[in-house]
């Protein structure tokens, strides 16, 4: 089984270094669509064969809204705003190839530091929880287009709940609804928002309206 985990954590490992390179943004959404589908998977295989209701109804959920939802809002927003790759980003995607890969030995010197997992974990959950939570971190920072930060935040997500599920093991099922409702309403509140921000300006590139300024009447 410890096999069967560990492979699915590289590809989610995979999945983040992908991202960090593509410019069209329907890949990066499916992209992101086949990494929430491998996080439930995870979950599932941590706690085989002893799998309760709960983590059950938690993989469920995880699927359907991190798998389906999720990247059907999106492609709604991308749709709607008329876009269809990044262009420009403020770190070219060669480079933040590169920087997502040098992520994942720092995400292992970092997880050498911090207090052993569960036990019956792979030691490889902590580092690619962190590698997640940094990979998401550097698409918020280095892309222009809203939609593609919005998908470092689901990354950067998914590298929370990884992080708790090795350091604090199972939890309780209100806490993990709520943590994934939080997840939602963020994702369908920036949908909104990206929406309307395209319907005003014409364009959704943050930098460019970072750069509105008030006009004297």
């Amino acid at each position: 089984m410890n096999l069967w985990i560990e492979l699915l954590l590289v590809s989610l490992a995979l999945t983040n270094l992908a991202l960090t390179s593509l410019c069209r943004l329907e890949t990066c959404i499916r992209v992101a669509a086949a990494q929430g589908i491998l996080l439930g998977l995870v979950t599932v295989a941590l706690h085989s064969p002893a799998i309760s209701l709960h983590m059950l109804v938690l993989v469920l959920g995880i699927i359907v809204l991190k798998g389906l939802v999720f990247p059907w809002l999106l492609f709604r927003a991308m749709r709607q705003a008329r876009v269809r790759r990044e262009v420009e980003p403020f770190v070219s995607f060669t480079w933040s190839l590169l920087i997502g890969t040098l992520a994942l030995p720092t995400a292992m010197w970092l997880s050498s530091r911090l207090p052993a997992a569960h036990p019956s974990h792979t030691p490889l959950l902590i580092p690619v929880a962190l590698h997640a939570i940094l990979a998401g971190l550097l698409l918020i920072v280095s892309r222009r287009k809203a939609i593609t930060q919005v998908l470092g935040y689901l990354v950067m997500e998914n590298g929370i709940y990884l992080f708790g599920i090795a350091l604090v093991g199972e939890e309780s099922v209100l806490v993990d609804l709520a943590t994934l409702l939080d997840v939602f309403v963020g994702v369908f509140v920036m949908g909104i928002a990206i929406f309307h921000i395209n319907r005003t300006f014409d364009h959704i590139d943050t930098d460019r309206l970072s750069a509105l300024k008030d006009w004297p009447s």
